[in-house]
C-alpha cells in the first residue's frame, strides 16, 4: 500500500487561522501604534478554509490595498502550508487609528 492510501491527515480550524493571521501579519504595512494584531477565525469544510481577519489599520492610509493585500497573502499562506483552497476571505476593519485623533487625545486632561 502506498503511504498516501494509509491514512488521513487532517488540520483544525485553529491551526489555519494561526496560519491566517500570521499571514495578515506579514501583509500589513505595521500594526498601528496601541492597535491590536490580526485575528483569524476559519470555517475548513472538507479540502476547503472560508477565512474572517479582523485587523486595524492607521489612519490615513489606503485602505482598500491594504486589505486586498491581507486577502492576497492569506489565500497563498493558507495554500501554501495547509494545502487548502481558499474561496473566501472577508476581511472586517474594526478600528482606524490616526496619529492626529491619538496627540488630540493625549493632550487632555480629565
Amino acid at each position: 500500500m502506498v503511504a498516501g492510501e494509509r491514512g488521513q491527515t487532517t488540520i483544525a480550524d485553529r491551526v489555519v487561522a494561526k496560519i491566517a493571521a500570521q499571514a495578515a501579519r506579514e501583509a500589513l504595512d505595521a500594526v498601528p501604534a496601541g492597535g491590536k494584531a490580526p485575528r483569524a477565525t476559519v470555517t475548513v469544510h472538507h479540502d476547503a478554509a472560508r477565512v474572517r481577519i479582523s485587523l486595524e489599520l492607521d489612519y490615513p492610509s489606503d485602505i482598500g490595498r491594504q486589505c486586498g493585500a491581507v486577502r492576497h497573502r492569506v489565500t497563498e499562506r493558507v495554500r501554501a502550508l495547509a494545502g487548502m483552497d481558499v474561496p473566501e476571505v472577508a476581511v472586517l476593519v474594526e478600528r482606524l487609528h490616526s496619529d492626529h485623533l491619538r496627540s488630540a487625545a493625549q493632550g487632555r486632561t480629565r
